[in-house]
């Protein structure tokens, strides 16, 4: 598209804030709730962008870059328009603690482990300061800690946005004094291009402040070739029409829906439907023809759409369409809810698409309910009660549902949850129905009732619960209470089993230089009774600090199938107590693809001081003495963390 003149090479793009709240309108574009998860997505999505190279020597010592990425929104950016609040008004009370083991994690790992070569500010304030304005959050975390080699820009308007709506600072050139001193390199709108010269006259602003913006912005535009003359005969020079939408693309994007969906339900393993035995199929459901709707938002236009209802058209003798409503919103009383419950009545089985569009969760518009919309329950019950075969319930939605009605009826027998799964949703959801692939997904966030929103306003950005004041905490990290289903949930139409083949039962940390020489360096804390005791990170030798994790993964059913082996972590219950760590977090996932009776062996390294540390409330990060316990599926393991003999 850049070799044809019809886009850049910058990409502002992976969105990788915390899916914190269910309710979120742009929940839908993130990795989900888990700070290991959006961090491993981060890097692996920023590699994809970049695919840095070799290719026609570096530029001041810089890698050469295919295209930009953009790690955005930066931080804590996680509402959009809610009960009165929106995200150019919102400032986030947020804690260091919170900021360190949740909000930054993802970004962390996207500069460090990706090296992307942008960062995006956020419109939101935290702790009363923009932070686009923040110079902690930009000079001294993304370009002081994290090494940034890139630049630092504004999410489009932000400037303006901190000066007009939040009333930051008094005249546009202290707006611009503000975020060039902060560390922006790069102004979404017109703020900086209207207001920077005045900024300078009034020696608010110097050249050297617009120097360095400059560099960081033009090194990367030379990292990507754009100064190099002719385009055909650079290394991506080739490139053209002829490679958008080949074959290759169209089969990727069918993989990657089938990969996507998740099955929630199975009773009585009524999935997969079999195509001799159910030959006519009723389809019904607002979602039946989806299109647009498959591919969510920030999305390109497809090669082309295959419909869930053309997808399992190609499965049956006879599919009978009726929509059950007039559109996603399914609201009045001329919904053709009749129509869909005679199909059913008719059919050898019944599928019901039903969730989600733009229309009710997307930018700048957060959900108020967790339910499905209008009628459509209605629907789904009555279809359901009347059906004289199985029904099969697909949801399409990017944030979770309440669907706790349909979980419980028995005459539906089988949930899938698609996501927007993109142009080839169809057809990856007909494959997954009549069992040409068998269903690996797990869910990325936790599916709540709906009285959790009751319990929890957007605006309150605490990650812990605080029972005192009835607040149930957010994710399956920091939330106890009940769920629709939990984080990680995800059936098979196989069964895998779990046996741990290597994993050490104890491991000691040694202290780096003089900290190798006073007791101070383990710290112990008091509370409730209990005696925790830790090392500071910093004080760790972290290098090659690692716990092999070896786990045999067994297909113990009859069908070939990919299984996602979840390691998760929990620190000494002291510690918790002290530090308000996590009851369990992820810190290690692999999907392996087992054949049927075959074992499969998983290797995985836990790096001690990033995946057994928590943080403390000042948002320091530690290593907990003691037993660390592992679980991985059915099983449990121990591993105790020790410090050397400290000398005198």
């Amino acid at each position: 598209m850049y070799n044809g003149g019809r886009a850049g090479l910058t990409f502002w793009s992976p969105n990788v804030n915390i899916f914190r709240d269910p309710r979120w309108g742009r929940g839908q574009e993130t990795p989900g709730e888990d700070p290991a998860v959006s961090g491993r997505y981060a890097a692996a999505y920023v590699r994809g962008l970049q695919q840095p190279y070799g290719g026609g020597g570096h530029h001041g010592g810089h890698t050469r870059l295919k295209t930009a990425a953009c790690c955005k929104h930066f931080t804590a950016y996680d509402l959009d328009s809610w009960s009165g609040t929106d995200r150019f008004h919102f400032n986030a009370v947020v804690t260091p603690q919170d900021l360190e083991d949740t909000f930054n994690v993802p970004f962390k790992s996207c500069v460090v482990d990706g090296r992307a070569a942008s960062v995006m500010c956020s419109y939101n304030q935290v702790n009363g300061v923009p932070t686009c304005a923040d110079e902690s959050f930009l000079r001294g975390t993304i370009r002081g800690k994290w090494q940034l080699e890139g630049y630092i820009v504004s999410d489009c308007d932000s400037v303006d946005v901190f000066f007009r709506d939040q009333h930051y600072t008094r005249t546009h050139e202290d707006a611009v004094a503000a975020t060039l001193r902060a560390g922006l390199d790069l102004d979404c709108g017109p703020f900086l291009a209207q207001y920077t010269e005045g900024a300078v006259a009034q020696r608010k602003v110097s050249d050297a402040d617009i120097d360095a913006a400059v560099t960081n912005t033009v090194i990367v535009q030379m990292r990507l070739g754009m100064y190099d003359g002719d385009l055909a005969t650079q290394p991506f020079g080739h490139l053209g029409p002829q490679h958008v939408c080949t074959r290759a693309h169209q089969d990727l994007a069918l993989d990657a829906a089938r990969q996507s969906l998740v099955l929630l339900k199975n009773d009585a393993a009524a999935l997969p439907l079999s195509p001799g035995t159910h030959r006519t199929v009723a389809v019904v459901g607002p979602h039946a023809e989806a299109t647009v709707a498959m591919i969510g938002n920030y999305a390109g236009k497809p090669c082309g759409y295959t419909t869930p209802l053309q997808g399992i058209g190609r499965y049956v003798k006879t599919a009978l369409h009726q929509a059950g409503c007039t559109d996603v919103a399914c609201q009045g009383g001329d919904q053709p809810i009749a129509a869909a419950v005679d199909a059913a009545r008719r059919a050898d089985a019944t599928v019901v698409l039903v969730g989600l569009d733009q229309k009710i969760e997307a930018e700048g518009l957060d959900r108020t309910s967790l339910l499905l919309p209008g009628r459509q329950a209605e629907l789904v019950s009555a279809v359901a009660k009347a059906a004289k075969g199985p029904v099969i319930l697909v949801l399409m939605s990017g944030g979770p549902v309440d669907i706790s009605f349909a979980q419980n009826n028995r005459k539906i027998a089988g949930i899938l949850w698609a996501g927007y799964p993109g142009q080839a949703g169809g057809q990856a959801i007909a494959d997954v129905i009549f069992g040409h692939h068998n269903p690996g997904g797990k869910l990325p966030v936790t599916w709540y009732p709906q009285d959790y929103l009751q319990k929890a306003p957007m605006t309150n950005m605490a990650m812990r619960a605080n029972p005192a004041k009835g607040y149930p905490g957010r994710t399956y990290r920091f939330y106890t209470g009940p769920t629709i289903h939990p984080f990680g949930h995800g059936l098979s139409y196989t069964k895998f089993t779990h046996t741990l083949a290597h994993a050490p039962a104890q491991l000691s940390v040694q202290l780096t230089g003089h900290h190798a020489a006073t007791a101070s360096s383990l710290n112990t804390t008091t509370h409730l009774g209990r005696v925790a005791a830790d090392v500071r990170v910093s004080h760790a030798r972290c290098e090659g600090l690692s716990i092999p994790v070896h786990v045999d993964v067994k297909n113990v059913g009859d069908r070939d199938g990919a299984h996602t082996v979840l390691v998760y972590a929990s620190p000494p219950a002291a510690a918790a107590a002290a530090h308000g760590a996590p009851a369990r977090q992820l810190v290690a996932f692999e999907k392996v693809h087992v054949p049927a009776g075959g074992v499969a062996r998983v290797k995985m390294g836990l790096d001690v001081c990033n995946d057994l540390s928590v943080a403390d409330r000042d948002g320091v990060r530690r290593i907990p003495v003691g037993e660390h316990s592992l679980t991985i599926g059915e099983l449990t393991h121990s591993v105790t963390l020790g410090v050397e003999q400290l000398g005198v």
